[in-house]
């Protein structure tokens, strides 16, 4: 028994591979492609690990994908493989396409092909599980019910247009040819090994470094806060039993202002790491001019998930923004290691001086 994680050299892909390694035997074959948010050094504990194959790859190469299928015949495909950041989306929307959109296609079609090869009791029991985000359904009004599995998509950036598209190539494949597809959209995820191109990544590196801790136009858009190690729980009881061709959101029901997480933050590193000059971090707060299409608030209605298959997060904002903020401190080489001059370029690219 085998699954292929692809994108599992990213954030939440990462983690997913971390933690499905510790908590099963099964071995997990994992394609990436290494873009600059793919970082090995994340999976260093599975160097020599015999349960883990890592294979450098594109979910757009058929030829790539097809010889994996044939040579490890895993019973599942979980893929998260996707370009995810909206501001690179708004800056260059053309990789966007081809990874989420092509990729995804691309993908799918080298499933679909071993799918429908495989004897009848391996193919009832083979999934192809999806990991999106609520992105797709667009923005919400202070006073709006969070996002349902029956909301109807309305994405506003070219990334989540992108995820979108992905979602509803996969659902055609499960409608069309039958193939047993899930799908997750997820909240904001948030944890250990995040590139600190995201928010809270960004401000705990700048806050430490010294540096502007940028927020995009008021700070009052609002976010709904999911900790990595929930979300990966998340997919693992989907994977297990969630029902073919249907959706399931995972949120953390943790809706939270973007500014008062970075408050939040820096009061934590007040307290684990003072500044040198006794200044508190909230002093380098910098409102930087919003971004085009900016979505006002997010957030999750995951009841569906926990009423048919049981599950809801473990962490709470608080308790999971203290465990991120004190993996990041005692591992500031993972930190500097990940920042390429590329990075440093593209932060200075998209905050510009603070207004």
């Amino acid at each position: 028994m085998t699954i292929l994680v692809t994108g599992g050299a990213g954030f939440i892909g990462g983690n997913f591979v971390l933690d499905w390694l510790a908590q099963s035997d099964e071995p997990v074959v994992n394609l990436d492609k290494l873009t600059y948010a793919g970082n090995l050094q994340t999976l260093a504990s599975l160097c020599d690990d015999p349960r883990h194959r890592f294979v450098q790859g594109d979910i757009g190469d058929r030829a790539c994908v097809d010889a994996l299928l044939a040579a490890h015949r895993p019973r599942a495909v979980v893929n998260f493989a996707a370009e995810s950041h909206v501001d690179r989306s708004i800056h260059g929307p053309g990789e966007f396409i081809q990874t989420n959109v092509v990729g995804t296609f691309q993908l799918l079609e080298a499933v679909r092909g071993y799918w429908q090869a495989l004897p009848d009791t391996e193919k009832a029991a083979f999934r192809f599980l999806h990991v999106s985000t609520d992105e797709v359904y667009g923005t919400l009004t202070e006073n709006d019910s969070p996002f349902a599995e029956t909301n109807r998509y309305e994405p506003n950036s070219p990334y989540s247009a992108s995820k979108a598209a992905s979602d509803h190539l996969v659902r055609a494949w499960h409608h069309t040819y039958g193939l047993p597809v899930l799908t997750t959209n997820c909240s904001n995820n948030y944890g250990p090994y995040h590139f600190p191109e995201k928010l809270i990544p960004l401000v705990i590196r700048n806050a430490l470094a010294g540096q502007p801790l940028p927020i995009y136009g008021d700070g009052r858009q609002v976010r709904d806060w999911l900790y990595v190690g929930d979300h990966c729980g998340a997919i693992r009881r989907v994977l297990e039993a969630g029902r073919p061709g249907e959706t399931y959101n995972v949120g953390g029901w943790n809706e939270k202002p973007n500014l008062e997480v970075v408050e939040t933050i820096c009061a934590i590193l007040d307290e684990l790491q003072p500044r040198a000059d006794g200044q508190r971090y909230a002093s380098q707060i910098a409102f930087v001019t919003d971004r085009p299409g900016h979505d006002r608030r997010y957030a999750i209605d995951a009841r569906k998930l926990e009423r048919e298959l049981g599950w809801k997060p473990q962490e709470t904002f608080d308790s999971g923004i203290r465990k991120t903020i004190a993996w990041y401190l005692a591992n500031q080489e993972w930190v500097r290691n990940v920042e390429s001059g590329h990075y440093r370029d593209w932060v200075a690219k998209q905050y510009g001086t603070p207004a």
